[in-house]
């Protein structure tokens, strides 16, 4: 019999999912009148389960069960509560729904742990707004940058003025920041968004990293002309080079084990009748370590040099993005570990995460953790079609709860 503790957590993804702007579909930004809908759902169910609860200066929901004595230092669980345009039920969301499950099975047991557990509902991880991904987890981590407030969404809403309408205080979101001293760690749980756990028949993996990515703007120049009246040897055609440059990217992020993804490709002035005299692609670059990252970079740079050169283009690069790889803290992926074989899975899978998460914000204050369940249809996430099993949610909220305990045990062993 499934725990009711995962039938619940799923109940209110259900919920969540009704809070949304986009008709016939869920879509729930940063500062938006859902946002803050599912931030009082969520501290109603951390006030039920024993936490006390509050929104901080970013707009994060977050609640308090403390531990053995009042005061101490926190083990953080948390997750992310937007989502992007037409999304799943369950990424982020679940995340936060099980660690206030895991919260009040340790008031309910009476167990006195030797730190407080904190729970965080993070306010923006995704960027669909303002076009910046993580910026509740830049606020928590102290890492937020003041020139952010100038940031507008698609309607010409500065972040400033968004948070205002939200009722904060822009002046004030520093205060949104975590002391290192006061926090023990950080632990989340989350769907995978991918494949790798349900090709190998398994429930839950423990993360290594999460992906160090950059994204760049990419522009091959050449000159346009008339579809009939030029020659093939007088041609500088952008897009052809354009195109042979993409088709690289594909077979050296599969030759060094990297991910490539060219999502948009422009090509200028764009006549049916017309040469291509401008080409111009976006490039996502992830890797679970940033030297791989970096040196499948290079290898595309110097392709499409060469390529350019030998067509008489012009090769442009615009980085606009740029998030460094975050390995988990050892001593907390040992805990996950050990929350995993608690479950009966002596040898628990490991995987370093393809998508960003909270975490990378995170680690700049404490260290991070992350367990992974297995999503369905293929892993398929950002989507109405993303799915979880019952059974396997249970699953990862025992784990869950059982590396909080196995962080405990080495807590106090070091005190």
């Amino acid at each position: 019999m499934t725990p009711p503790g995962a039938a619940r957590a799923l109940e209110r993804c259900e919920e969540l999912a009704a809070l949304t702007s986009m008709v016939g579909g869920i879509e729930r930004v940063h500062l938006s009148p859902e946002h803050a809908a599912a931030n009082a759902l969520a501290a109603d169910w951390m006030r039920e389960a024993g936490l006390a609860p509050w929104q901080d200066q970013a707009g994060n929901v977050c609640g308090r069960l403390e531990g053995a004595s009042p005061g101490l230092p926190a083990l953080v669980l948390g997750s992310h509560l937007d989502t992007v345009p037409d999304a799943g039920r369950y990424d982020g969301m679940l995340g936060v729904l099980l660690a206030i499950e895991v919260a009040e099975r340790v008031r309910r047991s009476g167990t006195s742990l030797p730190f407080a557990l904190e729970i965080v509902g993070f306010a923006d991880e995704e960027g669909t707004r303002f076009g910046t991904a993580l910026l509740g987890s830049h606020a928590f981590a102290g890492t937020w940058a003041a020139d952010w407030q100038a940031l507008a969404d698609p309607k010409g809403v500065s972040l400033g003025e968004a948070a205002r309408g939200f009722g904060l205080d822009p002046a004030t979101i520093a205060e949104a920041a975590r002391a290192p001293a006061d926090l023990v760690g950080y632990l989340e749980a989350h769907i995978e968004q991918g494949p790798h756990l349900e090709d190998a028949g398994r429930a839950l993996a423990v993360v290594s990293s999460i992906a160090g990515a950059r994204r760049l703007a990419l522009t091959v120049t050449g000159r346009a002309g008339h579809a009939g009246g030029t020659p093939y040897d007088r041609r500088r055609d952008a897009l052809v080079g354009a195109a042979e440059i993409i088709v690289e990217i594909e077979r050296i992020a599969v030759q060094t084990g990297t991910i490539g993804t060219v999502g948009g490709v422009r090509a200028f002035p764009g006549g049916v009748n017309v040469v291509p005299g401008r080409a111009r692609f976006s490039l996502d670059l992830r890797a679970e370590t940033d030297t791989a990252r970096d040196d499948a970079w290079d290898r595309i740079d110097s392709f499409a040099r060469k390529v350019c050169e030998r067509r008489g283009l012009q090769w442009a690069v615009e980085e606009f993005y740029r998030a460094d790889a975050v390995a988990c803290d050892p001593a907390l992926r040992t805990a996950v570990e050990a929350g995993i074989r608690a479950t009966g899975d002596e040898d628990p899978v490991v995987l370093w995460s393809r998508a960003g998460h909270d975490g990378m914000a995170v680690a700049a204050v404490t260290g991070v953790a992350m367990l992974f369940l297995r999503c369905g249809n293929g892993g398929v996430s950002h989507s109405p079609d993303e799915i979880v099993d019952e059974a396997d949610v249970a699953t990862a909220l025992d784990a869950f709860e059982g590396a909080v305990h196995a962080v405990a045990a080495r807590y106090e062993a070091h005190e």
